[in-house]
């Protein structure tokens, strides 16, 4: 089982103690920016509420500067929020953008160069930018995010920690606030185009020498966290893109965390006095070992606690409505697939072995298209 490490409060609290820290982007960096927030203070989750609301005049004892309540809410693409949560020891920013490089960043740029520095700056960018403007965005988003780069590097000082995260996955079937009726058609495909997207953004933040966080490839294989929208996520994985952060930072100042690891379970115990006992289970039939229990190692101790339960065999990481069993009837390979016979036939005669996958059934019958043909 593999071992994770955690990032609690006090990490976060002590790591980012008189630091300026600045979230730009949509409705997953606002989640983003809350953990963020709540971590700083407590040692809980998001709620489902709170990763819904929007615009709220306060959370978690922060207070909106900008937009939200204070002005008409909706879901266009000139829908302003700006939030701020400061403390005695702490200052995290958040502007909600929907497009990379437009009048309204070059205004936060300007905050920027006339105000306070920030020491770190998360920026993301993407879903609305391929979505709610043009169809071809491909040219349009290159050029934005040039311009943005550029601009950023030049008003902020080298010492300002840039990272740029790349957009988690999206699934096939999304319904959002963004994904309004008249882009509707483009839904099957917005999956695609972020992964197209997370390819030049990955490429230009690098060669402008900005630190790249790949939250595409850490939740690949996480989608279970993923909520019905198809583009939102839940706490729990809030509370792992927070400790991807917390930790990138400190690797990125020379600051060694001590995290705490989860320790693997322990192997339970046998009986004391009773030897090697098999416990006998309800029905005659359920025991079909009927020697005395083996003496080897456990599982965890023959491999290690480092063992993984993933299966070994490749899996597509973004069929997500699929079931991934090897084993399975359904999408098992059509070599090995069960095949089909007729309803009044028996499929297996009285002398035959039960029908395995990697046996041929009888009769051989097969079913194409609805014909059956005899072989």
């Amino acid at each position: 089982m593999e071992v994770k490490k955690h990032v609690r409060r006090h990490h976060a609290s002590q790591l980012l103690h008189n630091k300026f820290v600045v979230v730009l982007g949509d409705s997953i960096q606002r989640a983003v920016y809350k953990d963020i927030v709540l971590l700083l203070q407590k040692e809980k989750y998001l709620t489902a509420k709170q990763l819904k609301t929007k615009g709220e005049m306060s959370f978690e004892q922060d207070s909106i500067v900008e937009g939200g309540r204070l002005k008409e809410m909706h879901n266009g693409t000139e829908y302003r929020e700006v939030r701020q949560f400061r403390s005695d020891h702490h200052l995290v920013r958040f502007y909600f953008v929907t497009r990379i490089y437009s009048c309204y960043m070059r205004s936060v740029l300007e905050d920027f160069r006339s105000g306070l520095k920030p020491d770190v700056v998360v920026v993301n960018s993407c879903v609305w930018d391929i979505s709610r403007y043009s169809c071809r965005w491909i040219n349009d988003y290159k050029d934005h995010l040039q311009k943005f780069f550029s601009e950023l590097k030049e008003i902020l000082p080298e010492q300002t920690l840039i990272v740029w995260n790349l957009t988690m996955p999206v699934g096939e079937r999304i319904r959002g606030g963004f994904l309004v009726p008249q882009i509707e058609h483009k839904a099957p495909l917005l999956r695609d185009d972020v992964i197209e997207a997370n390819f030049y953004s990955a490429t230009l933040a690098n060669s402008y020498g900005m630190d790249v966080l790949d939250l595409h490839y850490h939740f690949r294989f996480s989608l279970q966290h993923r909520t019905n929208d198809g583009v939102h996520w839940n706490a729990l994985a809030h509370r792992w893109i927070t400790s991807l952060l917390i930790k990138h930072i400190a690797e990125a100042w020379g600051v060694s965390l001590p995290l705490e690891e989860t320790k693997p379970v322990p192997d339970t115990p046998r009986s004391e006095g009773g030897g090697n006992k098999r416990k006998r289970r309800k029905y005659p039939s359920q025991n079909r070992y009927r020697g005395p229990a083996l003496s080897q190692p456990s599982f965890s101790r023959q491999h290690g606690s480092n063992f993984s339960y993933w299966p070994p065999f490749h899996i597509d990481p973004y069929m997500e409505h699929q079931h991934h069993d090897r084993h399975s009837r359904v999408f098992r390979p059509r070599h090995i697939r069960p095949h089909h016979i007729r309803p009044h036939q028996t499929p297996y005669p009285p002398y035959q072995t039960p029908y395995t996958p990697y046996q041929t059934p009888y009769p051989p019958y097969r079913r194409y298209d609805c014909y059956y043909h005899h072989y």
